[in-house]
């Protein structure tokens, strides 16, 4: 590939990639539309795909090394019912009807079978970078997503080796292989950690060569499968599960993702280059049909499959809908099953297509659910929150997430009964799992703080995460409940001075306490000779007269930058003020600290 065809070719990511992020359309379609775009469908700038391909394939063999180093023994235990029970019900709930379906339009069992497990196969770097953007790999189906994408991963290398091992990938590789898989897995390990103790203790902490020697580990043993008739990507797998439990498991973690991440980008966007755009000019409701097909049979046998195991519309239908799309392994299965013989060429490229398709509709589905079917649904609950069915506590807690939680197990311990509420239902159904009292339903509504009693309450928590919810909370207690007290969370320094203008005097900053430990801590660290505790003491009373002039000027965003440049350099005299007071008290040979702090900051 020439440098003209790189550049445009990270041009095209560059400019595409986070247009599409913006959107909510998700990375992986950036991509694709960037291979298709430099592609020789397109631009012509790159005119034989299969030659990035071959260099992109890397990345999927480094995507298989990281997930084998995520399987950790105790991870899987912990995991073991989701995994191997949801995973397995989910590929064979999509799979076995899509084999059915290509077996009787006249595929043969062993590539019906093959086509049914590609496309039950959904894409792991399209749906848990989404996840963690959404902070929604903590809930409840958000852990079961990430259960079903581990196991479909997982389940693509015994595939690809019985593909191997039968010839179907291409030529059978025979005993050579069985006794490469035997050395590697009574060898592998010792041989590894002997090569990353002498990087490490010999390396001088050089994180780059840390990183080459995790590549060499990585894609050498996936090489020397290869080499015998195997996947490289078997290899890269059992190179992670052999140092899933290592001491240099974290530190390899770190070094391989910026290089899998680039070149899996790399791979989707030779995908992209290779989606036939004749075909779908030719047939283009063939291939959307297709695509479409895919996503809502997903989906469909997803959704029934888990609401017949016993989970709610709630968490059912995100679990179908985020694991609905096409993955990047299908793409993999196809290609060796077109080199074995499974699939005829014009066969395995409809179906790439289509796929590729599935891919790029996959976040209009998610925008659909989020817009129109979620609101829908939440409008159909009967009740809209729980029955309280006690009489009023002297405490309210609206929000029992990781800031409710400990006012919570503080009050309990001190005997003081107090009403939990939260609006997630995935949250309530966690929580009472352990015991606890909670109730559900969404604290914005009036009707649910007056079934609560919060007017008979001496105090109200108010921990709600969501800044726009906390803020109309704080309003409607403001409004209709004035003499209860309320003590309210803030995320950060607007947060509060926005709490503060709707009248909530009391409020606390959730990670300031944190942060102070923390910046007082590493004073004492690094100059030991200083008083850090009257560091913070001063800190802290200066950064309070701040707040207040601050909320003056809150709206005017010129003063507030101005008033905050000031105050840095304020405080800076301050403290050095401070310690040239110190210095002369102790030339003075006083041994009691001074009363007074400068400036009038005690």
């Amino acid at each position: 590939m020439s440098a003209t065809a790189l550049l445009t070719l990270l041009a095209a990511s560059v400019l595409l990639v986070p247009l599409f992020k913006r959107f909510g359309l998700g990375s992986v379609l950036g991509y694709l539309v960037a291979g298709i775009a430099v592609g020789p469908y397109g631009l012509g700038v790159v005119s034989r795909p299969e030659s990035v391909l071959h260099t992109a394939e890397l990345g999927v063999t480094l995507l298989m090394f990281l997930i084998g180093l995520e399987l950790q023994p105790s991870r899987l235990w912990a995991l073991r019912r989701q995994v191997f029970g949801l995973g397995a019900l989910q590929m064979a709930g999509v799979a076995l009807p899509v084999a059915a379906i290509a077996a009787a339009l006249g595929l043969g069992w062993t590539g019906a079978a093959l086509v049914g497990v590609a496309l039950a196969m959904s894409s792991t770097a399209y749906i848990l970078p989404l996840l963690a953007e959404r902070r929604e790999l903590t809930t409840r189906f958000g852990r079961e997503t990430f259960a079903i994408l581990l196991f479909q991963d997982v389940s693509v290398i015994p595939i690809l080796a019985l593909l191997a091992l039968t010839g179907a990938g291409g030529q059978a590789p025979g005993w050579p292989a069985l006794a490469a898989l035997l050395v590697v897995a009574l060898a592998g390990r010792p041989v590894l950690a002997t090569m990353f103790r002498y990087v490490a203790r010999f390396g001088g902490g050089n994180r780059e060569l840390f990183a080459a020697a995790a590549l060499l580990g990585a894609v050498g043993i996936g090489v020397g499968l290869n080499s015998v008739g195997l996947s490289a990507s078997l290899g890269a797998f059992l190179a992670g599960v052999l140092l899933a439990d290592s001491e240099f498991r974290h530190e390899l973690e770190a070094a391989i993702e910026p290089f899998e991440s680039l070149l899996l980008g790399l791979f989707f966007i030779a995908v992209g280059m290779g989606i036939a755009l004749p075909l779908v000019m030719a047939e283009p409701l063939q291939v959307l049909g297709l695509g479409a097909g895919i996503l809502l049979l997903k989906a469909l046998t997803l959704y029934a499959g888990r609401r017949l195991i016993g989970g709610d519309d709630a968490l059912s239908r995100p679990l179908a809908i985020l694991l609905a799309c096409g993955g990047e392994f299908a793409f993999v299965l196809f290609t060796s099953a077109r080199n074995g013989g499974l699939l005829g060429g014009p066969t395995a490229e409809l179906l790439t297509v289509a796929v590729a398709v599935s891919m790029a509709l996959a976040p209009f589905l998610l925008i659909l659910n989020d817009r129109l079917i979620q609101p829908w649904a939440r409008s159909r609950q009967a009740p809209p929150f729980s029955t309280i069915d006690e009489p009023g506590q002297p405490v309210v807690i609206a929000g029992y997430g990781r800031v409710g939680q400990i006012v919570g197990r503080l009050l309990n311990a001190q005997g003081v009964a107090f009403t939990a509420l939260d609006a997630s239902a995935e949250q309530v159904d966690f929580v009472r799992q352990f015991g606890n009292k909670i109730y559900y339903g969404d604290a914005t509504r009036l009707s649910l703080l007056r079934a609560a009693h919060v007017q008979d309450a001496r105090l109200f928590v108010l921990a709600v995460d969501d800044v726009e919810a906390s803020l109309k909370i704080a309003e409607l207690l403001r409004t209709h409940f004035p003499d209860v007290p309320l003590l309210a969370r803030a995320r950060n320094r607007t947060h509060l001075m926005r709490l503060r203008e709707l009248g909530v005097k009391d409020v606390l900053r959730e990670t300031w306490g944190t942060s102070v430990e923390l910046g007082r801590r590493a004073l004492q660290t690094v100059q030991p000779e200083v008083d850090a505790d009257r560091v913070v003491a001063l800190f802290t009373a200066h950064d309070l007269r701040v707040l207040d002039r601050q909320q003056a000027v809150f709206h005017d965003r010129a003063a507030l930058i101005a008033l905050s440049k000031n105050a840095r350099a304020e405080l800076e005299d301050i403290l050095q003020g401070d310690a040239q007071l110190h210095l002369t008290t102790a030339a003075e040979g006083s041994t009691e600290a001074p009363k007074t702090v400068p400036d009038g900051t005690a």
